[in-house]
């Protein structure tokens, strides 16, 4: 039996990311933290809803993978997510403008954000519903 083969590998570092979180490069990085704001009639924190904007544009133009996002989504608006796929087209990476937020109800906020991807923009709407603490994406559309 030869030195080599008596010696045992060394093991990899853990991977300090979450498993459930692939990750995307060239893109702006989601908050691994879930969606929550405070107590009941809070405003939503627009730094987060763009970024949640941008990533949900980021994967409607297919650079990003739909499952960085699942977590912030409903069963049904994943689906619908999904099922979609590509819907914009683009030549230069998209970019989310800021947010315009409103509440029609305690316990819902719709935003609508102008999506800049080179020679056309798109809009792209959001309705997120609260569940408990955490506020989750219950619709997507966009033109």
């Amino acid at each position: 039996m030869s030195a080599l083969s008596r010696v045992s590998p060394v093991p990899e570092p853990p991977d300090p990311r979450p498993e459930h979180v692939p990750q995307v490069r060239g893109a702006l990085a989601l908050e691994p933290r879930p969606l929550v704001w405070g107590p009941p009639g809070s405003i939503p924190d627009e730094r987060r809803l763009r970024l949640l904007g941008q990533a949900l544009a980021e994967v409607l133009t297919g650079r990003r993978p739909p499952e960085t996002v699942a977590e912030r989504l409903t069963d049904q608006a994943y689906r619908e997510l999904v099922r979609a796929g590509r819907m914009i087209e683009a030549r230069r990476p998209p970019f989310a403008g800021v947010p315009h937020v409103k509440e029609p109800r305690d316990g819902a906020v719709e935003m609508c954000l102008l999506v800049h991807c080179g020679d056309r923009s798109h809009v792209l709407a959001v309705r997120l519903e609260r569940r408990g603490v955490q506020w989750l994406v219950t619709d997507i559309e966009t033109a």
